[in-house]
């Protein structure tokens, strides 16, 4: 389980991705600051408006405000509209980015770390989790930056004005743009944590149900689901009632802190005036600097609500990129050329249950090696070993003498074809899922993988032939046909050695000696590892194993 990170720290590791973006980064921060300035000065200007009209003294006559207004304003729009164009470009390009480093992240994981986790969640994470960053890069690093910067401003424009008035602007910023989201933060806790959680949870359960739905109807469960579903539902609508709640709160503390902070500055100014330490001019110009200038700073309060739940999500997709993998892709190693496999004294364990026991066993090349032995025996397991998805607690796996522990992963995966007992199939056509195995191969080498793989004649009954769309995971074709199109992969891939996990599993006894037979096929000069829970299914191999409690018998 992941380190829960501190807020500070997810910040902190979401700005480092800023980085190749700094410069259009300052300049957004630079055209936010000119858009508020000039959204605060055409307040300022009609303060000034105000005066001229009433024949006090004042810098600017009331024909220069006008002209000024409408410049003010021409520029506030050209500056709004640029900062959040650059913004959004930010968002938008670094969510880019970091999609591409989450599922670098994830194909460094595979198999190992992902067989547990629930598809439904991870797809939350790289979906709405990740467009929740956008709310992050768009609306809360430059907002910050402007705020900052705005502070600064106004409060040396008040504190020209009179020192003591700059004084009490500047702790109205700091109590609207700091205080106050610092506390809503506070009081939100883990809420948004939990309602990211839920999130993911509730994904991973539709998810499952829209797999499972036959069995649904089939066992009239659906009355059970769908109140499994509403109470999901309702924990999570609670969830998001509470950060509703806060977001409430987070306003109403706002609004009330800045109305206060108004009548102080109201009140101050006047009793400047009355004592004679300012002119009324000064008065007026400051309370109005103030109390139109708090649109940045109000800006950082509504985040004390909103951040949370963003935060929560990118801790979600730091756990991700932060996870280890069982087994580091090897760069540096050997290439090898197949010339024999073995494995000597290996023992593997899932956590505490212990799967392979000094396990012994030698691959010939150029022969069938059968595998057999009873569900959960380790036969599969030794399998992914072999292919290095997993890493042995013990003993030694080799290929052509070589510990594939120094093989590089390259190297290993073109010298090895892994057929499952579960043929996953894209939502595309069938010669594309066939090509998976080799992109580059020509129609014909398809064909000729398809024919090795006993699936051509059927293909050929489809109304598109090879072009026919298999549906999504392959739901319009049965298990025995995905199985042959993994097959097929298998024998188009080309590897020397072929890894065959209950390769006939979901076949008939016509078919199941079809494929035996085509393995039987010395033409294509493989070597191949052949598990099954089927005797009958060992006959074609030229040496069987029998493997009982992860030990050879």
């Amino acid at each position: 389980m992941m380190k829960k990170r501190s807020s500070i720290a997810i910040m902190a590791r979401m700005i480092k991705l800023v980085k190749p973006l700094a410069g259009f980064m300052c300049l957004a921060v630079f055209l936010g600051v000119c858009g508020f300035l000039c959204a605060q000065f055409i307040t300022i200007m009609g303060g000034y408006a105000m005066l001229d009209v009433l024949k006090l003294k004042t810098p600017f006559s009331i024909k220069t405000v006008f002209v000024l207004v409408i410049l003010l304003a021409v520029f506030r729009a050209a500056f709004r509209c640029s900062e959040q164009y650059l913004n959004h470009y930010i968002a938008f390009t670094l969510l880019a980015l970091i999609r591409d480093r989450v599922f670098k992240a994830l194909r460094r994981l595979c198999p190992a770390k992902l067989e547990g986790r629930d598809k439904g969640d991870l797809i939350s994470v790289i979906t709405s989790d990740i467009e929740l960053l956008e709310v992050f890069y768009a609306h809360t690093i430059s907002p910050i930056c402007i705020a900052a910067v705005m502070t600064v401003i106004m409060t040396v424009f008040i504190a020209m004005q009179d020192i003591l008035l700059g004084l009490i602007a500047l702790a109205a910023y700091l109590c609207v743009g700091a205080a106050v989201p610092i506390v809503i933060f506070k009081l939100s806790g883990s809420t948004a944590d939990e309602y990211r959680a839920r999130s993911g949870q509730l994904s991973a359960f539709v998810l499952d149900n829209l797999r499972g739905l036959d069995e649904t109807i089939q066992y009239n469960a659906g009355e059970s689901r769908i109140n499994d579903l509403k109470n999901k539902a309702d924990d999570l609508a609670e969830k998001q009632e509470k950060m509703s709640r806060s977001m409430g709160l987070n306003a109403a503390i706002t609004n009330s802190v800045i109305l206060v902070f108004d009548i102080i500055m109201l009140f101050a100014a006047l009793a400047l005036y009355n004592s004679g330490s300012i002119g009324f001019s000064q008065a007026v110009i400051s309370v109005i600097a103030m109390m139109s200038s708090f649109g940045p700073v109000v800006a950082l309060a509504n985040l004390g609500s909103v951040l949370q739940n963003t935060l929560a999500s990118g801790s979600r997709v730091l756990d991700i990129l932060d996870e280890q993998p069982v087994t580091d892709e090897i760069t540096g190693g050997k290439d090898v050329v197949f010339d024999g496999a073995d494995a000597r004294n290996v023992t593997f364990a899932y956590g505490d249950e212990a799967i392979l026991d000094g396990f012994t066993l030698g691959i010939e090349k150029g022969k069938i090696t059968g595998i057999v032995g009873r569900s959960g025996s380790g036969k599969s397991t030794f399998l992914k070993l072999l292919m290095r998805f997993w890493q042995a607690d013990s003993g030694r796996i080799s290929i052509s003498d070589t510990d594939i522990d120094e093989i590089n992963t390259t190297s290993l995966r073109d010298n090895e074809s892994f057929v499952t007992q579960e043929t996953q199939l894209f939502h595309e056509t069938i010669e594309y899922n066939v090509k998976i195995a080799k992109l580059d191969a020509s129609r014909e080498e398809v064909v000729e993988a398809c024919k090795k793989a006993s699936i051509h004649d059927f293909i050929m009954t489809l109304p598109d032939g090879y072009d026919t769309q298999v549906g999504e995971l392959g739901d319009t074709l049965s298990g025995g046909e995905r199985q042959r199109i993994g097959l097929a992969r298998a024998f188009l891939h080309g590897a020397p050695l072929m890894l065959l996990d209950e390769p006939t599993s979901n076949l008939d006894s016509l078919n199941e000696a079809v494929i035996l037979r085509s393995l039987l096929n010395k033409d294509h000069d493989k070597t191949v590892v052949l598990v099954s829970h089927r005797s009958s299914t060992m006959r074609i191999c030229d040496k069987a194993y029998s493997v009982e409690n992860g030990r050879m018998s």
